[in-house]
């Protein structure tokens, strides 16, 4: 049990392990459910791809274009009324078009003067496409981190989270910071309405599920401060324009899965902050993509018809009042994603489903608070199925942690379809899965154990097919100690120090070995224990430990057979006395047997301890036994055994008071099995002995004498002992009468 709480605490705790092959489980089952229900298309489309593809590369040349030609694209754009024009591009170098790179690239001779001169006079591309940046008051664009040999300088527009100021550091101190940023040149950033990251880091798989909305960076003017993705600046000027305004404020009054902060996009009017798009957001920034297949004919256009008049008509209507991401399809240009839809997918298209994302108010979340559930929930369901499969059975438990893990797919799948929670069923699975298997092996080590620990204390004690018994259901052995109702038998042989005086040892050692086994043999046989051997006496003892309703039957048939086991060695031992020239001496058990509660368990020390069974009924048991010799009798039983069994042969002895015992009981004398007492000639005989005990208590002494003299004649040879005792107690009690006292009782004078 220890070892499996250890386990539940690790498989609890490991749900927040960022260990790859865990990661890889529970990215697999969220690439699922997004194939599964990939987010709804919106009706409108308010996002559309300019694509830079293969087509308008054969047409306009290989990239990068000249920036008077992109000025051309920006202008165009802005005539065709697009709200948004964002470049999902860095432009950090020269263009190598510019009239001032050509004349650098000129021979510096007199027959080039006249050509340098007027190619001199020309506008710089770069400036170009800024001012056609800045007139177009709409336009959006990207930088990356650069690590340090490849830093440039910070974007020279780039406009700051508003937040309070502990959410603020808070936020810098959890979001992805970027130390060094590849920019655009300045005269093309300064033209810009907004700047924003288009960095986009892949998951260890290489697949981009979630994306940095907040980057914390050191930008001029202030340090310390969060900024916007690309994607978000973009929604922003699409919004409210230059004006709007993007805010982080925490959640006041939180439900049990909201995110603790909200991030606004927005404008400030006359009654205060006016937001127009609500962002749920945690401490890192980051945000989980609900993808959709984007449709290339329908959402993209290549990027050739926006400069090409002839396609203007066609296009324009596409573009009005659409937010416009600028990007390349083309492998060669090296800007291609894996998404959960797909592994070759234009990087645009994650900007386009974040924006849309937003726009429809479809997240996805996976807050911690959700983590915690999984915790506490694969601790519980663990603890259950830890607690229950020792109890209930492989069968109940397995069904159980089958129905759990059934039970987990549905719940997560029902709150992703439903809520856009995110749960990972995976591991929970495993996890509840792992501790069904652990605790039913470790609870069937612990069966055999306890089964080994069975087997080697009863194995030498009980028949072979209780013992099979008892191992296949160790639960109805109950170790450690018990009160419960038992029937007893002690055996003895009868004469046994004369016996053992005309022996040699190992002759006597053999002598008892072939008594013991016939004996334990039948009490094995006869569903009983035995308790232990005692010289040349046995103590055995039935229901216990396993249940015997007919323990008093059993016992007794055990008894009845013993005597008839002895016959074999008896025969033996007169065979070897006729050969040594001398009488025999041959073996007679007497058999004591009682029912009643008694304390049966484990007794003894830490060292060395027995299964046994002591008390009361124990106690009388072993006094019968040791009477037999006083009635001449092979069994004697009590008169609760006697009960048990009413169709055996038995004969009612005497009211005995045995030694250590305050009170008299009454002794039978156990002739045979049903068959002996059906003849009727045994009921006759018992019928007359009945009478002369009733007659013996009832003082009638005479009538006693005269019945006594029948019984004996009835009995044929059997109890002539236990006869004369009688006629010798009625002559005295006849010459001496006794007083009103007398009750018949006989008290023994010894054990």
């Amino acid at each position: 049990f220890l070892v499996l709480l250890v386990l539940l605490f690790a498989a609890s705790a490991g749900n927040d392990s960022e260990n790859p092959w865990r990661m890889k489980l529970q990215y697999a089952m969220f690439d699922k459910y997004n194939n599964l229900h990939p987010r709804e298309t919106p009706p409108d489309h308010p996002v559309i791809v300019v694509d830079i593809d293969e087509e308008s590369l054969e047409r306009l040349g290989q990239w990068p274009w000249p920036r008077s030609v992109l000025a051309k694209m920006v202008e165009n754009l802005a005539a065709m009324d697009a709200r948004v024009t964002a470049f999902d591009v860095v432009f950090g170098e020269p263009d190598r078009t510019s009239p001032e790179r050509i004349i650098q690239g000129l021979p510096e001779t007199e027959d080039y003067r006249s050509v340098r001169e007027k190619i001199s006079d020309l506008p710089d591309n770069d400036l170009i496409f800024g001012d056609a940046i800045k007139n177009a008051g709409n336009v959006v664009m990207g930088y990356t981190m650069a690590g340090a040999a490849d830093t440039r300088r910070p974007p020279l527009v780039v406009k700051p989270i508003q937040a309070p100021k502990g959410e603020k550091d808070l936020f810098f101190a959890k979001a992805r910071r970027m130390w060094g940023v590849a920019t655009n040149l300045p005269q093309i950033d300064k033209s810009a309405a907004g700047s924003g990251s288009f960095m986009a880091v892949p998951d260890t798989d290489g697949i981009i599920r979630k994306i940095s909305l907040i980057f914390g960076g050191d930008f001029r003017p202030s340090r310390a401060n969060i900024y916007p993705s690309l994607n978000l600046e973009a929604l922003r000027i699409a919004t409210a324009g230059q004006d709007g305004v993007l805010r982080l404020s925490r959640n006041k009054v939180l439900g049990m899965f909201d995110s603790e902060f909200t991030l606004e996009i927005g404008k400030y009017g006359p009654s205060g902050f006016e937001p127009k798009y609500r962002v749920p957001v945690e401490t890192d920034g980051v945000f989980w993509v609900h993808f959709r297949n984007i449709d290339k004919k329908k959402e993209y256009i290549s990027a050739y018809k926006i400069l090409d008049p002839a396609f203007h008509d066609e296009v324009a209507s596409r573009i009005k009042d659409k937010i416009v991401f600028v990007g390349a399809s083309p492998e060669g240009l090296r800007d291609v994603r894996s998404t959960p839809l797909g592994l070759y997918i234009p990087g645009v298209e994650v900007h386009v489903n974040v924006v849309e994302q937003i726009m429809q108010g479809d997240f996805i979340l996976r807050s911690n608070f959700i983590k915690s559930i999984e915790n506490y929930g694969i601790f519980f369901v663990g603890l259950l199925i830890v607690l229950l499969t020792p109890f209930a059975g492989i069968f109940v438990t397995g069904a159980m942690s089958g129905a759990f893990i059934a039970g987990i797919f549905f719940a997560a799948w029902h709150a992703y379809i439903n809520t856009g929670l995110l749960f990972d069923p995976i591991y929970a699975s495993l996890c509840i899965g792992f501790l069904f298997v652990a605790s039913t092996l470790l609870t069937y080590i612990r069966t055999e154990l306890e089964r080994k620990h069975i087997r080697e204390a009863f194995g030498l004690y009980i028949s072979p097919d209780f013992m099979k018994e008892l191992t296949s259901s160790p639960d109805k052995l109950k170790l450690g100690g018990e009160t419960r109702e038992l029937t007893v038998m002690f055996t003895d042989i009868r004469g046994f120090t004369g016996i053992a005086e005309h022996m040699k040892p190992e002759e006597l050692i053999q002598l008892m070995n072939d008594f013991l086994t016939p004996m334990s043999d039948l009490v094995m046989s006869h569903r009983g224990t035995i308790d232990k051997y005692m010289g040349d006496a046995m103590m055995a003892f039935w229901n216990a430990p396993l249940d015997d309703p007919d323990h008093a039957r059993h016992a007794c048939m055990a008894a009845v057979r013993m005597n008839k086991a002895l016959d074999p060695i008896n025969d033996d031992l007169r065979a070897k006395a006729e050969a040594a020239g001398r009488p025999p001496l041959l073996l007679k058990a007497g058999i004591g047997l009682n029912t009643g509660p008694a304390s049966v368990g484990n007794m003894g020390s830490r060292q060395r301890f027995a299964y046994s069974a002591i008390g009361d009924t124990v106690n009388l048991a072993s006094r019968l036994e040791g009477q037999t010799k006083t009635y001449s009798a092979s069994i004697l039983i009590s008169e609760e055994t006697r009960r048990r069994i009413p169709d055996f042969a038995t004969l009612e002895l005497d009211l005995l008071q045995v030694k250590g015992r305050t009170l008299p009981a009454r002794v039978f004398a156990l002739l045979g099995d049903e068959e002996y007492a059906r003849p009727d000639a045994f009921r006759t005989w018992q019928k007359v002995h009945e009478a002369m005990i009733a007659s013996y208590r009832g003082r009638e002494f005479g009538e006693a004498e005269r019945l006594l003299a029948e019984s004996r004649e009835l009995a044929a040879g059997r109890l002539q002992n236990l006869y004369s005792l009688y006629a010798e107690r009625v002559a005295e009690l006849k010459k001496n009468p006794p007083d009103a006292s007398w009750d018949g009782v006989f008290i023994a004078a010894g054990k």
